[in-house]
Formats: C-alpha cells, structure tokens, sequence
C-alpha cells in the first residue's frame, strides 16, 4: 500500500506540474495582452472598390435559427449585387424545407441567394465549405454558423483590412445572445471572452499565430487555395487551415472591437459535445501541422506558441490522472510517519503549484470581465463556479484527447441550437439533443470520490486541502448530474409527446 501511495504522489505532483506549466504559459497570455491591447490595428487604406463578397451559412439540421441567419445576411450593409449567398444545407429535416422557402423570398427581393444541398455531409462542415467554394465568384468569403447573428456593418468596418494584401483572414469577436439564460451559459460567455478577448488579441496583436474561430470572419479566397484548401482529416477545419494559410505566409487579423452575437449551448450534453470536438480537433490538428511548422524557418516564438497552443488540451488528460491520484497526495499531506512536515510541503510545493496553476485561471479571466464589463466585480462570485466546471469537463475532454491520440474517427456532431434568449424556464421543446453515452455516470462516479474525500480532509483537519477538493467535487457533480437531468427531463417530454422524439444530433 505503501508504494501505490507513493506512486500515486509522484503522478500527483508531476502532473500538477505539467499544468502548472500551462498556467505560467497563461500568465504569458495575460502580459502580452496587457502589452499590446492599446494597438489597434488599422486599415493600411481604403480599397478603391468594394470587392464582391460569397457568405457562405454551412447549415445541418437548424430548423430553429435558419430564418434568423438569413434575415441577417439580408440585412448587411453593403451593395446587393456584391453579395452572394451560399446556404450550404446538409440537413435531413425539416431545415431543408424552411431554407428553400426563404432563399425564394429572398431572391424575389432581388438577393443572388444560392440554396446547395447536400445528401451525403461528405467531409461534414469543411466538406460542405469547400464544395461551396468550387461554385462561389465572390473574391472574399465571409463564414457563419447557423447560431451566429452578424451585424448590418459588419463588412463595412472588415473589409477595408484586405488592402493590405498580405491580410489573409479577418476574425471578429464573438459575443453572447443568450449569456442571461442560465448559469451554464454565464460560464461560457466567461470562457469565451478569456479566450477571445486574452489569447487571441495576445497572439495576434504580438506576430504569433492565432486561428479562425470557424465562424465570423472573412478570408481571402486566395488565402483558402494557397493553403490547401478546406480538409476534413480532423475535426477542427478551421484551426488546420489556420495553421496551414499563416505557415504560408499569410497575415491574420484579430479585431475584438467588433462582435458578432451568437447562441450559447443551453444544455450540458449539447455543450459537452462542442468540447468534445474542440479538444480532439486540436489534438488532430496538432499532429498534423506542428512536423510543417517546425520544419518552416519561421521565428522560435511562433514555433514555440504554436506548439503550446496546439496541444493545451492535454492538460485535460493531466487533470484528469491528477484527480485519479488526490488521495495519494492527501495521504502523503497526513504521513507524520516518515517525519515529514505536512506545513513544509504546502509552503514549498503546494502552494507555489497552485499560484502557477489555479491562480493563473482566475487572473486569466478576471483580466477578461474587467475590461469587457463596466460593473465586471459583479461577475466574479462565478470565478469558482467556472474553475469547477472546467474540472467537470476533464472526463469528456480527455477522453477527446485519447481518441485523438489513437486515431480513433468519429463524426461532425454538431451542437444543437434553439433560437431562444429567454430565461431557461421558458425553453421550448426541441426536437434536438445532444448525445449522453456513459461519460455523466463517470463523472458522477468521480464526484462520489471527492465527497469521499471531503469527508476524509475534515477528518483529518486537512482545512487548506478541503477547498481544492470541494472544487473537484462540485465540478464534477454538477457536470454529471445536470449531464443526466437534462436527458432524464427530455425522455419524459418525449413520452408525453411521441412526435418530438426526433434526435437531429
């Protein structure tokens, strides 16, 4: 027993160093952040005529927000004859139909609106973007997701970049429909902002690479072809091609001053499963395009972010052998047997670890709400709550990241959308849902482990150590549970109305 404890105590710390790491890399983020947020870049001129734009809507069963979508592009502020609608519909209900509706409406109004449908989602989302790009004419492709409301000016203030000829992409920031819905969609409005308004602003603004986010940016078609084209070999199209495209030499813009409103997962399944094709994407990705960026003769500072980027989301797996191995770590805290100073360790080990690594994620996106919010105090009473969510996240992310690692395939599931910014007792009853499999039954199992050990901390007054454990716990508890209440709550509005038992996940 003995040696499994100490066993177990070598994998705590060493993977709590590997995250600790990554929190120090944070800590990076948030400086050239704080260097370089004041340089706003600027048009290098004007173009001397407004080039014709293709925006393609890659849709897959959106039958709540396809009309929404497409009043948007409607309503863009920009000549009518240098837009071309491209409605890229893989959908197998009926989407397909309220789509061909609206493109009619819309081209009796005098809109090139071009309605392409698909049978087979060969190559799924990248496939659909790239067969589209074989019938466009425009010059530069503008991309949104069905969930994604863009403003009317938003061509207006982006398109004038791309006189720079170098300015490949163009990626707006996103913001948040629905972000009042519920606590679930307050946390991911905090993890996006951090991610966009401190990561990608850091890269972008101090020449490291950064990636199109998929939707709400314009590329230069060019800049497409050049690279290789739209590839469907991972599940994150987007970060590949970005990564292709800037190792080519071309040059990306980050402007988080404009933002493009979109719709927040409302369910913990539907949310699980969009973090679930990021992180095994990025891990995809990583093994694909770092031999290419390593082999280029770029800077060491590009490679070296580059690399970290791409392979953040193994932490994920760190996390998830550090909880595995808690207790050995806590009977190592107890062990006066061997003469050691419980004190000494958490003055020279644990606490140094954790400014690296736990703190590094409140300072990351404390940095974030202080400069988006006016009132921004007010929202980090939800710091925890994020901090234990994203520990909740670390069996589905994980798992994400072992199928990336043994090449396991799996299909584009898309994440299920609602039309809906109301407050979450008014939701409708959607015909969508997001998968569930066994994952909530191991996270649960996990939470059990940590109330387990809460109760052994308090035993043994182990009162620094409870509140790292109560996070766990309380991650992994709500993740799990709200994972299997939401399905549960689902099932029994399906057997009271047979008819809404369609899964258009």
């Amino acid at each position: 027993m003995a040696v499994l404890h100490l066993v177990g105590t070598i994998f705590y710390f060493a993977m709590l160093v590997c995250l600790s790491c990554y929190g120090i890399h944070r800590y990076w983020m948030i400086f050239l952040y704080l260097r370089h947020r004041r340089e706003v870049p600027q048009p290098a001129g004007q173009l001397p005529e407004l080039p014709k734009v293709t925006v393609q809507l890659p849709l897959y069963n959106e039958m709540y927000v396809a009309d929404r979508l497409l009043d948007a592009v409607a309503a863009l502020d920009y000549p009518q004859n240098k837009i071309e609608v491209q409605v890229l519909d893989d959908s197998t209900d009926e989407t397909t139909g309220i789509v061909a509706r609206k493109v009619a409406q819309l081209r009796e109004r005098g809109f090139e609106v071009y309605h392409i449908h698909r049978t087979n989602r060969l190559g799924y989302k990248a496939g659909a973007l790239e067969n589209g790009l074989h019938q466009a004419s425009g010059e530069f492709i503008a991309i949104f997701d069905a969930d994604f409301v863009p403003q009317p000016d938003l061509f207006q203030k982006t398109i004038h970049y791309f006189s720079d000829p170098n300015i490949g992409m163009v990626q707006t920031r996103w913001g948040h429909l629905n972000e009042q819905y519920s606590l679930l969609t307050k946390i991911q409005s905090m993890l996006l902002d951090g991610h966009f308004l401190i990561e990608q602003t850091a890269r972008a603004r101090s020449g490291r690479f950064f990636n199109f986010n998929g939707t709400a940016g314009i590329w230069r078609r060019t800049c497409i072809q050049t690279a290789g084209g739209w590839q469907h070999d991972t599940l994150a199209e987007d970060l590949d091609l970005s990564y292709r495209a800037q190792i080519k030499g071309w040059r990306f813009l980050f402007l988080p001053e404009i933002v493009t409103p979109a719709e927040l997962p409302i369910e913990m399944n539907a949310f699980k499963s969009q973090q679930h094709r990021w992180a095994k994407g990025s891990i995809q990705t990583s093994k694909k395009v770092l031999p290419l960026l390593w082999n280029s003769d770029l800077p060491f500072k590009i490679k070296f972010e580059g690399t970290v980027h791409l392979t953040s989301n193994y932490g994920y797996l760190a996390l998830l052998v550090l909880c595995l191995c808690f207790h050995s770590s806590a009977a190592a805290g107890t062990n006066h047997a061997t003469g050691g100073n419980p004190w000494t360790k958490l003055l020279l080990v644990d606490v140094p670890l954790f400014i690296a690594g736990s703190l590094s994620i409140s300072a990351f996106y404390f940095c974030a709400q202080r400069d988006l919010h006016a009132q921004w105090w007010k929202r980090l009473v939800y710091l925890p709550v994020l901090m234990a969510v994203g520990v909740g996240l670390s069996v589905n992310n994980a798992r994400a990241v072992l199928e990336a690692m043994f090449n396991h395939r799996s299909e584009f599931i898309r994440t299920p959308k609602y039309g809906t910014a109301r407050a979450a007792g008014s939701r409708s009853r959607s015909k969508y849902q997001a998968l569930r499999g066994l994952v909530p039954y191991i996270e649960l199992a996990f939470g059990i482990y940590f109330t387990w050990l809460v109760v052994q901390a308090i035993d043994t007054n182990q009162w620094m150590f409870l509140p790292f454990v109560v996070v766990f716990q309380a991650g992994f508890l709500y993740v799990g549970l709200m994972s299997l209440l939401q399905t549960t709550v689902r099932a029994m509005w399906q057997v009271e109305e047979p008819e809404l038992a369609v899964a258009g996940a």
